[in-house]
C-alpha cells in the first residue's frame, strides 16, 4: 500500500511539475498575410513553425494563414499590425519603405556575394539593430525569412562584366534603387508591370529581366531568353513581422515560442527556397538556355562601380545603416 502510495505521489507531483509547462499559454488563432500562394516555400515554413508552435504551447498557438494576398497586399496587412488589428504578415523588405526607410538598405545593387553572407548579416547585430528600427514603429519581426537572390536573362549576348549591358533594353520594377542601378550600369532600365514583362521580352520591347531563378522557370521566361547571367544583383529578405501592441499582451513564454519557432520555420523555408531555385536553374539549363556566373573579380568590380547607387540613396535609408552594413560585409570577406 504504501509503494503504491508513493507511486502515486511521484506521479502526481510528475504531472503538477509538467503542467505549468503549457499553463502560461492562451488559446490563440493568429492570422498571418502572406502576398504569395500556398506553394511558396513560405507555406513549408509556415508548417514546419507550427509543429514547433504545437510542441511548445500545447497546441494553443494557432497558426492561420492567408494566402495571395487575401488580407490585402503587404503593405495594407503592416500597416494592419501597427494598428493593432492583424496579428502577422509575412512581406518582403522592398514595400516597406515609406513606414521604415532603413530597409530600403536591403534594395542597395551587389550587397550580398552569397547567400551565407547575407544569413550573417541578417541574423547577427545588423539584424537586431535594424529590428530595432522596427519595434519603434510598432512592428516585431520574429525572424529574416528568405525571398531570395535576383539574377538577369536576355536575348542578346552573355553578360560577363558591367560593359555587357551597355544598351540593353531591361526591365526592372518601379523602384528608384533598381532604376538607378541599372542606368549607372549603361542599360537603358524600363519599368513594367510584372505582367507585361512576357509579351514584352517576346516581341523584343525589351531585351532582358531581373528575377530569381524561380521566377523565370514559373513564368517560362527561358521560352524567351537565351543567356540567363547570376548576378546575385539583389537580395530581398522576407520578414515575419508580428504586431507590437498585440505582441506586448502576450505572455513571456508565448513570446519566446513565436520567436524560437520563427527561427524554426526560417531554417526550413531557406533550405527549401534553396533547393527550388537548384532546380529551377537546371530546367533553365535544359531548355537550353547559355548560363554564365559573374566572376569574384568581376562581382567586386560591379559593386565599385555601384557604389554611386549607395551614396545617391545614402541620406534616405540613413548614413547609419548603410556604413554599418558595409563594414559587417567587409569583416566578413576578410
Amino acid at each position: 500500500m504504501r509503494k503504491l502510495l508513493l507511486a502515486t505521489t511521484a506521479i502526481a507531483l510528475s504531472l503538477s511539475a509538467s503542467a505549468p509547462a503549457f499553463a502560461e499559454f492562451t488559446e490563440r488563432n493568429i492570422r498571418v498575410s502572406n502576398g504569395i500562394n500556398a506553394d511558396h516555400p513560405v507555406g513549408n515554413g509556415i508548417a514546419a513553425m507550427q509543429k514547433c508552435l504545437d510542441e511548445k504551447s500545447g497546441g494553443k498557438l494557432k497558426l492561420t494563414a492567408f494566402w495571395g494576398g487575401a488580407l490585402g497586399g503587404d503593405l495594407q496587412a503592416t500597416q494592419a499590425l501597427r494598428s493593432g488589428v492583424q496579428e502577422a504578415v509575412v512581406t518582403s523588405s522592398s514595400p516597406l519603405v515609406g513606414i521604415e526607410p532603413a530597409l530600403g538598405v536591403f534594395d542597395l545593387p551587389f550587397l550580398f556575394s552569397t547567400s551565407e553572407e547575407a544569413y550573417k548579416v541578417l541574423d547577427g547585430k545588423f539584424g537586431d539593430m535594424m529590428n530595432e528600427k522596427l519595434v519603434a514603429v510598432g512592428l516585431v519581426n520574429l525572424a529574416y525569412w528568405e525571398n531570395g537572390f535576383r539574377n538577369l536573362s536576355n536575348s542578346v549576348r552573355p553578360v560577363n562584366k558591367w560593359e555587357d549591358l551597355e544598351g540593353m533594353k531591361v526591365r526592372v520594377m518601379q523602384n528608384n534603387v533598381f532604376l538607378d542601378t541599372f542606368q549607372n550600369l549603361g542599360a537603358n532600365a524600363t519599368p513594367m508591370a510584372f505582367g507585361e514583362v512576357f509579351s514584352a521580352l517576346e516581341t523584343k520591347t525589351i531585351d532582358a529581366q531581373e528575377n530569381p531563378y524561380v521566377t523565370i522557370d514559373t513564368s517560362k521566361f527561358f521560352e524567351v531568353q537565351k543567356y540567363v547571367t547570376q548576378t546575385n544583383h539583389a537580395y530581398t529578405p522576407f520578414l515575419f513581422l508580428f504586431s507590437k501592441a498585440i505582441f506586448d499582451t502576450y505572455a513571456p513564454e508565448e513570446q519566446a515560442a513565436l520567436r524560437e519557432c520563427a527561427v524554426v520555420g526560417r531554417d526550413v523555408e531557406r533550405q527549401v527556397i534553396g533547393d527550388l531555385n537548384k532546380k529551377s536553374l537546371e530546367k533553365i539549363k535544359a531548355a537550353g538556355l547559355e548560363v554564365n556566373v559573374l566572376s569574384p573579380e568581376e562581382q567586386a568590380r560591379i559593386r565599385e562601380k555601384s557604389m554611386v547607387v549607395y551614396e545617391k540613396h545614402k541620406a534616405e535609408i540613413g548614413a547609419d545603416v548603410v556604413d554599418g552594413i558595409l563594414a559587417e560585409l567587409a569583416a566578413i570577406r576578410k
